[in-house]
């Protein structure tokens, strides 16, 4: 019997969110589908491209191109992609292709990115030659499809006039220094189970139809697996490059030169309305793009046309928001935007030319939790931002929420340390966030273990906004020679509620940067530096500000098996004691992003 755990649950979720959205209005035309298109690239492949055609619109039409790998089929009927017939209807041809090597497309599909580089620009050069198109080409969709278009815009093909890349920020890699490869890693900790069952799934190096036992591996059982460089092959799954990735040194020229990721040195030309959300895993690189795209733009027009918005909710899901949006187990109120107004908008000024306003819009839109409004700046981080500091204390004691530990704007003297006991044979569990339950969560059974240290502040009197940036800085020991430390922050409510907010993580080795390992020694002191992503959360008067710290939160990150090793290859683990220093010589803080009232 199949059998698919509340992961793949998850995972299937946010692909659907993805690739359908909520149901838009139709405008005023009957769409013609003319199905399977073979559309040729530079080395022969042929790509299969499904055209909606508005009837009645005109002879030559602008053109809004989605390329993903998850079967343009689904498009066929508006009860499965009511997002391709709502453009279709408002006057745009809409061209839905497969990857490279996926359901009727010709060609392998190996890796991830592969050829979705060139594949995009030979499809924006054909769509342009065609007799029924205008020439202006716009981009759009959601994680993987948002991927693509970020992947093929350094090569600024002159007729890609505008994109509209959502949750896409997984294609920055080395860009801003971070190494943040979607479905691969981040703080150097490999992506574990979301990645896992993405490439056993929509990731196998080619198929005319899904994998028939794809959504039989039991991930529940699998996502323990030891060594994790063989967990394809224990689940049966079909040929993908799982191996690769995660034997793959960072700085490697095969994350940029086939895989695609950006390395610092990209240009581009195009106008674009960068989009993700707080709890989503693409958050502070969506950020990064907006002002990366500014900065390296070659015209003004481009880098003057850069927009962000940033909302409360997960994956892809912005558009599932109503008057009491529920974000995991938080009521965020009324966060809905009109999307698809914005998206005609956009895409009726740059490829039609309409003169609708839209780019007199707010540079960068933000909900702010908590308040449950949204906000807006010309920049991002904001202007006003001041860093302020809080400074991990206790007695030596901050196991647990029953234990000491505090967080204070007054630097500690000579305290004792604490310390956590990490056992990768029993890992702190992932809950909420990006991945694996997905949202805001109640951190109770969490904060319960003595395995992870809880520093809070005092109930706060005045109202505190967090918006932009969050790190952490700890001074930390192991017994170990390599560890990873995570963090996450949370709003405690007055009755007690805890809801995580955002969290990092890093592995120690990585704490000189990203292509440089060093190991740890016992007894000495290292400072580390964990990047928190970013947010817009108001702590409210009555509530607190608490901060998290152990060494694992898994199944959403991999276990860290403490020996120095190369972790993907191993099968023995050896448990760390960890300790988090905070004193005068050793002042361990969270810097927090505060915008003055």
């Amino acid at each position: 019997m199949m059998r698919i755990s509340v992961w793949v649950l998850t995972l299937l979720t946010w692909l659907s969110l993805a690739l359908a959205g909520d149901a838009p209005a139709e405008g005023p035309y009957e769409v013609r589908l003319k199905k399977s298109v073979m559309v040729p690239t530079r080395d022969g492949t042929r790509l299969a491209t499904d055209l909606y055609f508005p009837v009645g619109a005109g002879e030559r039409l602008p053109t809004i191109l989605f390329r993903d790998p998850y079967n343009k089929n689904r498009g066929r009927d508006k009860s499965t992609d009511q997002r391709t017939y709502f453009f279709a209807s408002h006057g745009f041809v809409v061209a839905k292709q497969d990857s490279r090597g996926k359901y009727e497309s010709e060609g392998v599909y190996s890796p991830p990115h592969g050829h979705e580089v060139t594949d995009g620009y030979d499809t924006v050069d054909w769509i342009a030659k065609q007799a029924w198109s205008s020439g202006k080409i716009g981009t759009s969709g959601c994680s993987y499809p948002g991927e693509t278009q970020m992947l093929q815009a350094p090569l600024m093909h002159p007729n890609l006039t505008a994109m509209i890349p959502q949750g896409a920020g997984g294609v920055i890699g080395e860009a801003n220094g971070k190494y943040n490869y979607w479905a691969g890693f981040k703080g150097g900790v490999l992506d574990h189970l979301s990645g896992m069952s993405w490439y056993a799934t929509a990731g196998v190096s080619h198929s005319l139809k899904p994998p028939p036992d794809s959504l039989e591996i039991d991930w529940d059982k699998h996502m323990w697996h030891l060594p994790v460089v063989d967990v394809m092959k224990a689940a049966n799954a079909s040929p993908n490059d799982w191996v690769k990735l995660v034997s793959t040194d960072f700085g490697d020229p095969w994350w940029t030169d086939v895989m695609g990721f950006y390395d610092g040195s990209e240009q581009f030309n195009t106008p674009a309305l960068h989009m993700s959300s707080f709890y989503d895993l693409s958050a502070d690189d969506t950020a990064f793009a907006f002002n990366y795209f500014r900065e390296k733009s070659v015209s003004q027009s481009s880098a003057d046309n850069q927009f962000l918005i940033l909302a409360p909710t997960e994956h892809c899901n912005w558009s599932e928001s109503t008057e009491q949006t529920i974000v995991g187990e938080l009521d965020m109120g009324d966060a809905r935007l009109d999307w698809d107004g914005i998206y005609l908008k956009w895409f009726g000024y740059w490829l039609k030319g309409d003169e609708n306003g839209i780019t007199d819009m707010p540079k960068v839109q933000y909900f702010l939790m908590g308040q449950n409004e949204w906000r807006s700046s010309d920049v991002w981080p904001l202007k006003e931002t001041e860093y302020r500091n809080y400074y991990l204390r206790s007695d030596g004691n901050a196991n647990s929420r029953s234990g000491d530990g505090a967080l204070s704007a007054t630097l500690p003297d000579d305290e004792a340390p604490d310390r956590l006991t990490y056992d990768p044979g029993n890992p702190v569990p992932s809950k909420g966030g990006s991945r694996t339950l997905p949202g805001a969560r109640d951190q109770a059974d969490i904060e319960a273990r003595d395995d992870v240290l809880v520093y809070t502040t005092p109930v706060l009197e005045k109202g505190v906004e967090v918006t932009g940036p969050i790190t952490l800085n700890l001074y930390v020991s192991s017994t170990a020679k390599d560890t990873d430390f995570t963090a996450k922050l949370v709003d405690v409510y007055p009755d007690g509620r805890a809801y995580n907010i955002q969290d990092g993580i890093l592995r120690a080795r990585y704490r000189e940067g990203f292509t440089r390992k060093v190991w740890m020694e016992e007894g000495e002191v290292y400072k580390i530096q964990l990047d928190l992503s970013v947010t817009s959360r108001y702590f409210k008067p009555g509530h607190k500000i608490r901060l998290q710290i152990s060494s694992s939160n898994f199944p959403n990150f991999e276990r860290n098996l403490n020996t120095g090793g190369k972790n993907f290859d191993e099968s023995e683990w050896v448990i760390a004691e960890n300790t988090i220093h905070h004193s005068d010589q050793y002042p361990s803080h969270l810097i927090l992003p505060i915008i003055p009232e």
